[in-house]
């Protein structure tokens, strides 16, 4: 997935780092969706110093009220959900039916070692790092490659 040609999504974005990661990355449009009114101030006031406001759109909202309201579609949506948050497992599908990812699009979600998502929807793979664990979720079958240990070709998951 060439950063510089995607949309991507931040949601759950705490200090903003994800989005502000793929903004020097060369992503184009980062919306990042933050509920805390200090967090989100402090991303904006971040963006606006370092001259980002053209790719990095902060919105202070619930998350779950985001998804029900968003109209647009997103090649990569990362999540870093509360490890406490209610329906943590049923994330990915409310992501997936919102209708926000384009064709080529996936999900990665930060959780803990405590939850598996082996068995849902569009689940590609798991990636362990210590206690933190993400679980990458793909529309095709079809991984990018920078999701791949060493930038491995793409892996066609039987199904």
């Amino acid at each position: 997935m060439d950063l510089t040609a995607i949309a991507a999504l931040d949601l759950f974005a705490g200090s903003g780092s994800i989005s502000l990661e793929f903004a020097s990355r060369g992503c184009p449009s980062v919306t990042c969706v933050e509920m805390n009114p200090d967090y989100a101030r402090f991303i904006k006031d971040t963006v606006s110093a370092l001259h980002l406001s053209s790719q990095v759109q902060v919105l202070r909202n619930n998350v779950f009220d985001f998804l029900n309201i968003c109209t647009r579609k997103y090649n990569l949506v990362f999540a870093d959900p509360p490890y406490d948050l209610p329906g943590l497992k049923n994330l990915p599908e409310k992501i997936f039916n919102a209708g926000i990812l384009e064709d080529d699009g996936m999900v990665v979600l930060e959780h803990p070692d405590a939850f598996s998502f082996a068995g849902s929807a569009h689940f590609m793979k798991e990636k362990k790092y210590g206690n933190v664990h993400f679980s990458f979720f793909a529309v095709s079958k079809t991984l990018p490659t920078f999701a791949l240990p060493n930038n491995q070709g793409p892996v066609v998951q039987p199904g």
